[in-house]
């Protein structure tokens, strides 16, 4: 009888997109993980590594949480079938975070952004989105000081 291996499956090939500018210009509050609705040659795509999510967002529209501006390449392999690269994503979230989502984002200045597109254990596309409030440009730069200053340090950690 075979052992069966507790690693990940075949599916989570380690795809971690990360939107590297929204921790920079947005502070971060509540955040929430997400299932997006796909065809077949975006989540192949996706498993491919070919997706962004620079200059996206999120939106609630009659009670639907919708990604805007996703960027998946088309499928190499694809056929007329093939998706187009950008358009509105459907995100899968319960009634009640919708509800918390939709009260956040009547604020003003408060914007639901993406943080990190990953394959789940099952090989489902997963979207971890944040409830992200501007920063004031003060802000940024105590941002970039203080990952300046984390940097320095761990140099000065390795020299010992």
């Amino acid at each position: 009888m075979a052992k069966k291996n507790n690693t990940k499956s075949t599916f989570a090939k380690d795809i971690n997109i990360k939107n590297r500018r929204a921790t920079f210009d947005y502070a971060i509050g509540d955040t929430y993980t997400a299932g997006v609705v796909l065809t077949g040659t975006e989540i192949k795509s996706i498993r491919m590594g070919k997706a962004s999510l620079v200059d996206t967002y999120c939106y609630v529209h009659n009670g639907e949480v919708w990604i805007k501006n996703m960027y998946i390449a088309e499928y190499f392999y694809g056929t007329y079938n093939n998706h187009t690269e950008r358009h509105d994503r459907k995100l899968l979230l319960t009634k009640r975070e919708i509800e918390r989502i939709e009260k956040a984002n009547a604020e003003p200045g408060v914007t639901i952004v993406p943080l990190r597109l990953f394959i789940s254990q099952r090989g489902y596309a997963k979207i971890v989105i944040g409830i992200g409030r501007g920063k004031k440009e003060y802000d940024k730069r105590q941002s970039l000081k203080e990952r300046d200053d984390k940097r320095s340090m761990a140099r000065a950690m390795m020299k010992r």
